[in-house]
């Protein structure tokens, strides 16, 4: 039937709803490590260290996303010309890099949630139990095998509440990145709205897209938690 085509936009916005997803999975990724990274360096004993992190958490989450996105895409591209112009004014080398709208975003997206994850996963390390901890030293564990084996699964466990909620959050924050010009499916859907007059038939779809990977995300979240919550079920 021709409107399952959507009047010929069909096809973009597949291609759009595939870039969203590229676009959240590698932001999550991003923001994993750097949440990772972040919450190290609170739980560390470098007083250095912590007011990086400190400054990192309390600055990306007391401003809006929009305006961080805005900040680091059109900020990032006039810092990288003043870059460049030195560079030629200094050596004579002519240079000129341009800020790719996908870069911008799993970047922007990556930092400003990489924040909210620091949080969840410092205070999933601050619940695992310290006895853990030191049963596992005393049976001659190295640091890295501890954290691999004790520190980190139950640490997942406490955390990934937090985690599956910001990683809901973050997907749905995507939909920000069609001010800087990325061709992700809403954008596709207001460039076709515009075009046709007829907001429900692309913006409905665009809703039921985001709904069916967050639902796919929810499936994942709970394997997951049932994975990470073996051998804790019958003590409840």
């Amino acid at each position: 039937m021709n409107w399952l085509d959507f009047q010929g936009y069909g096809p973009r916005l597949l291609d759009g709803a595939l870039l969203t997803v590229e676009l959240a999975v590698l932001s999550l990724v991003l923001a994993l490590a750097l949440g990772l990274a972040a919450a190290s360096a609170r739980l560390s004993r470098s007083a250095i260290a912590r007011g990086l992190a400190v400054t990192y958490t309390t600055l990306i989450r007391g401003v809006p996303d929009l305006v961080l996105m805005l900040l680091l895409f059109y900020g990032g591209q006039m810092g990288m010309n003043m870059v460049t112009d030195q560079i030629y004014d200094r050596f004579g080398i002519d240079a000129f890099v341009l800020i790719n709208p996908f870069v911008a975003g799993v970047a922007t997206l990556g930092v400003i949630y990489g924040a909210y994850m620091a949080e969840t996963i410092r205070g999933a390390f601050l619940a695992v139990d310290v006895g853990q901890m030191e049963a596992a030293r005393a049976c001659g564990m190295s640091p890295w095998l501890v954290f691999r084996r004790v520190r980190f699964p139950l640490m997942m466990r406490h955390a990934l509440p937090g985690l599956g909620n910001n990683w809901l959050v973050l997907l749905k924050s995507t939909a920000l990145v069609s001010i800087i010009g990325l061709t992700d499916m809403v954008l596709v859907a207001e460039k076709a709205t515009k075009d046709t007059h007829e907001p429900f038939l692309f913006m409905v779809p665009v809703a039921l897209g985001y709904l069916a990977i967050s639902s796919a995300s929810e499936l994942a979240m709970l394997w997951l938690r049932r994975r990470y919550d073996a051998g804790f079920r019958h003590a409840r």
